[in-house]
């Protein structure tokens, strides 16, 4: 069974993010949330190496629950920062912290993040390949940083998009491919 090119097959968890959830659209706000925090430490670095930590992030960010987040202080920040296995980056660590403040703020607008997302997206789902940004996501990242969020440029958004299945972009090759 083929496969999109960057699905690394010597790791079980990449085929098993690839096959049961790149792409596929969930809406769930936790969900949501984890993504947008996971996608922005993603950075400068691979998916792969990010997806590799996630269950070490699940840990030290106490399952991703926005209120604990929010109300993280200088204490949590040094714990995030001297744990070994997750990505220690101060810059991100406090850019989550705030994130999560403004995510929660647009889920308190819109009544969930999604419905945000739908304000730029009509509730469509897109099919493209071979993008790294899009009009989408230029418009969306320029939003969450006028809105004062970090580490959302318009590639990471893009990635998070693809992610959260808003973006379906498995390549021709793969199984997994649609129109």
């Amino acid at each position: 069974m083929n496969r999109c090119h960057w699905c690394n097959l010597n790791n079980p968890l990449y085929i098993k993010y690839h096959d049961e959830e790149w792409g596929i659209p969930n809406f769930d706000d936790h969900y949501l949330f984890m993504m947008l925090i996971l996608e922005s430490f993603q950075a400068g670095l691979s998916w792969e190496c990010v997806l590799n930590k996630r269950e070490d992030f699940i840990i030290a960010y106490d399952n991703f629950n926005l209120d604990k987040i929010c109300n993280y202080d200088n204490l949590k920040v040094d714990e995030l920062y001297n744990n070994k296995k997750i990505i220690r980056n101060k810059l991100k660590i406090k850019a989550s912290i705030n994130n999560a403040k403004i995510f929660r703020l647009i889920k308190e607008e819109y009544g969930s993040f999604y419905n945000y997302l739908k304000e730029f997206t009509n509730g469509k789902i897109y099919y493209e390949v071979g993008l790294t940004h899009s009009l989408l996501s230029d418009n969306i990242s320029k939003d969450l940083k006028k809105r004062g969020m970090k580490f959302v440029g318009t590639t990471i958004i893009y990635a998070y998009l693809q992610a959260i299945g808003v973006i379906n972009s498995h390549e021709k090759e793969c199984y997994l491919f649609k129109k």
